[in-house]
């Protein structure tokens, strides 16, 4: 349910933290997942070497010691939204998933999560791609009639990845929503912030890839919940896919009329097709230090570099 009880003044949120994309490495070797797109197909690039890339440390350029594509298996939490918009492209998806589950590779886990006012645990992290699909179908089937508490079921899916069988893997979170929050006033459940939401996912290094959902039928009333919000919103940011995606170094992408199970596979092989950069800081500091990297296209490299869109975090914490 999209209208929130709106007689409450907001409670106060921790939001003033930095919200500048992070995660964490050892000092012996940072790694980087990157993608690199067309920036008027959004297509992505042909098949990049190392001498293609460029990568700064505090604006000092580091030699790429690492280079992989495809190498590192996936950890993916499927997260949805049970609000009443997605609930009908999430029922579709369920009859399907089994065609889109097939294009992990067999060492990719998978968990399924949804959310609304609080977040739950469907099924946990599994290479079993039957079990996976029975957790969707299962999910497909419920609903609810709370508000739709973004930084909860993004910070919870990030705490979820935790439980990644393997620490190497790569960390994904795949989120269906609309992208019309809630700004949570007085909730039943305690709930986090943006901030913590934003922290939770730079402490387990978690790219964010939604799909999101276009429904003229709740085009006006998402309109009238933002606009009845809006006074509190910008004290307490209630969370945006496209915010967590470009935060993440991930990309918020639309069903762009495919099926919502095709719009999945293809999700699943742009995930795969993402690149792994490492160097070792030649400018090693204490723990906890935070350190800004930029990732680029070399400019002597085989692509033209204005053509191209880099996504990557733009820094990580020193353990």
């Amino acid at each position: 349910m999209r209208f929130a009880a709106l007689a409450f003044l907001l409670a106060p949120i921790l939001c003033a933290q930095d919200p500048t994309p992070v995660f964490h490495a050892t000092s012996e070797l940072v790694l980087v997942d990157v993608q690199v797109l067309n920036r008027k197909t959004g297509a992505p690039a042909p098949a990049l070497r190392p001498g293609d890339f460029e990568v700064s440390e505090e604006g000092v350029r580091q030699e790429i010691t690492h280079f992989s594509r495809d190498e590192f298996p996936l950890s993916v939490v499927l997260l949805f939204d049970l609000t009443d918009s997605v609930q009908g492209v999430l029922k579709h998806l369920a009859q399907g998933a089994q065609t889109a589950l097939a294009h992990f590779k067999p060492s990719d886990e998978v968990a399924v999560m949804v959310y609304s006012g609080h977040a739950s645990l469907v099924d946990g992290f599994t290479t079993d791609r039957a079990r996976t699909s029975h957790a969707i179908e299962k999910a497909a089937a419920m609903s609810s009639d709370e508000p739709a508490y973004f930084n909860e079921g993004i910070y919870r899916a990030a705490v979820q990845l935790r439980q990644a069988g393997n620490p190497s893997n790569r960390r994904v979170i795949v989120w269906l929503t609309d992208n019309l929050p809630n700004v949570p006033y007085h909730p039943e459940h305690p709930v986090h912030s943006e901030a913590e939401a934003f922290r939770a996912l730079h402490e387990e290094g978690v790219v964010v890839a939604p799909i999101l959902l276009k429904d003229r039928a709740w085009a006006v009333p998402g309109l009238i919940v933002e606009a009845a919000e809006a006074s509190h919103r910008k004290d307490a940011p209630p969370g945006n896919a496209r915010t967590y995606a470009e935060l993440s170094g991930g990309q918020a992408v639309g069903l762009r009329g495919k099926q919502p199970e095709e719009r999945l596979a293809q999700l699943i092989d742009e995930l795969r097709a993402r690149y792994t950069i490492g160097y070792r800081p030649s400018d090693p500091r204490a723990a906890g230090t935070f350190r800004r990297i930029e990732v680029k296209l070399a400019a002597s490299g085989g692509l033209r570099p204005k053509q191209w869109n880099v996504l990557a975090r733009q820094g990580y914490y020193r353990q």
